[in-house]
């Protein structure tokens, strides 16, 4: 292999992977207060509305606003210092949620968290889609969901062995521990490169643009991909036009698609696995273990997905996922309507996620980010992310109440019947996006500028364009 191409690759590899990490304390961080649910409402005697409000989804809440205003730091002072800054954020909220002495700063800690998981999903997803070879940019913008969901399972078996290990207030351990990850990642993220687009469209830093691109692009025509980013906005959109008719089309892609992500249950799941088990006959004891297997089903067909997204595209993925979502949540909704046993709940559920996996989970912040153009990527990542987590937020903070008004089945049911709306979605109005570089991703949306066109129409089939 010759020598620069070797460095490239490894460069690129280890630049993904380290931003990439930034999902798995996003996946660690949410999943992790799924085993102190029921400790803290106890040790501090909550009512369901104080509990789903202030503690459970409080993260949601911080992670809304990070999510809404994510895409601020991210143009203002670069991806990478952001990523930085977030790694802090799941630092302080990582100590501060394990030493909370109250339930106010218990919710405050868990805020800042969610202010690390908000912005984490619009400037990773941003920085991924950015540096990487169109060929296999899915792969490697689905490495971020490849992380969220190995923190989810690390958080999982994080709490089954620490609350068999720890007899007293064995939570503040489980919250705690996620404080080692997000030092070593505050340090490694430092020394990876900035994004060679915003260098030269936001910073007007062209020779470090330049530079970027020579290191993981060797041998390929430099000035023509800078030309080519360069073209691709020829001024400055203010916010204001974000919400032009332009740009319609992108932002109601990245709503649906963000919509029904939340609306599926994924969430519901996720963060509330215990009650729901418990809710399915299993003994209280054993519901942290029978957690377990939800985190393996999502690790295994997230890499699936990852496997699959740049080979059969992001459609084909989520026709498979919505078939899998509907089929799974309808087994559910039976297995609690006929009062099956809890190991058949157990299986209908991993099928769920196993579904949502290598569907929408590895198809969501790759498309997202594809699918705005360079102009005002920073807003419409934070558009489609902040409808993800507003739902999640309002989806989680009613949980306890609904869990205690409708029944296993009828919830289920609900999920079940928005799943086949997402079905007609994906069948009537999403386009593919696999294979094509950023920029040619606005002339096939109808949304670039005639300058672009003529420049995207010019190059020939064999150039190396990101």
């Amino acid at each position: 292999m010759d020598t620069n191409a070797s460095t490239s690759s490894r460069t690129l590899y280890i630049s993904t992977f380290v931003a990439a990490l930034a999902g798995f304390l996003f996946g660690f961080d949410t999943i992790v207060i799924s085993g102190a649910d029921r400790p803290i409402q106890e040790l501090w005697g909550l009512s369901d509305f104080f509990h789903g409000t202030f503690i459970m989804s409080m993260a949601l809440w911080g992670t809304v606003v990070g999510a809404l205003l994510g895409g601020i730091p991210c143009d203002r002072f670069g991806r990478r210092k952001t990523l930085f800054w977030i790694g802090v954020l799941y630092l302080l909220s990582a100590l501060g949620s394990a030493l909370a002495p109250n339930p106010y700063l218990f919710s405050s800690a868990r805020f800042i968290g969610g202010l690390g998981v908000g912005a984490s999903s619009v400037a990773v997803p941003i920085y991924l889609s950015e540096i990487t070879p169109a060929q296999n940019r899915g792969k490697r913008v689905a490495l971020y969901q490849f992380n969220i969901v190995f923190g989810i399972l690390i958080a999982y078996f994080s709490n089954y062995f620490i609350g068999s290990a720890v007899d007293t207030e064995a939570w503040r351990w489980m919250l705690g521990v996620e404080a080692i990850p997000a030092a070593v990642y505050c340090f490694f993220v430092i020394g990876i490169p900035e994004s060679p687009r915003w260098l030269a469209l936001r910073k007007r830093d062209e020779s470090a643009a330049r530079e970027v691109l020579q290191t993981f692009n060797p041998g390929a025509n430099v000035e023509k991909l800078l030309q080519v980013i360069k073209t691709s906005v020829t001024k400055e959109v203010p916010f204001s036009k974000f919400f032009s008719k332009r740009f319609r089309f992108p932002i109601l892609l990245a709503f649906l698609v963000a919509f029904f992500n939340q609306w599926s249950g994924i969430n519901f799941v996720l963060y509330y696995a215990p009650r729901i088990f418990e809710q399915a006959g299993i003994a209280a004891g054993d519901v942290l273990g029978a957690s377990v297997p939800i985190g393996v089903m999502n690790l295994l067909f997230t890499l699936l997905g990852m496997y699959l997204i740049d080979r059969i595209g992001r459609k084909t993925l989520m026709y498979i996922g919505s078939f899998g979502y509907i089929a799974s949540l309808l087994g559910v909704s039976w297995a609690f309507a006929t009062g099956a046993d809890g190991a058949v709940v157990v299986a209908f559920i991993s099928a769920f996620i196993a579904a949502h996996a290598v569907g929408q989970g590895a198809v969501i912040w790759v498309f997202i980010s594809e699918i705005f153009p360079n102009a005002v990527r920073d807003y419409g990542m934070s558009l489609g992310s902040g409808t993800h987590w507003v739902f999640a937020a309002l989806i989680t903070l009613i949980t306890p109440m609904v869990l205690s008004s409708f029944s296993g089945a009828q919830i289920f049911l609900f999920f079940a019947g928005m799943m086949v709306l997402q079905l007609l979605f994906v069948w009537a109005i999403m386009p593919e996006t696999k294979g094509i570089t950023l920029e040619e991703m606005e002339v096939k949306l109808g949304i670039s500028t005639d300058a672009l066109e003529e420049v995207v129409e010019t190059r020939s089939p064999d150039e190396d364009m990101r």
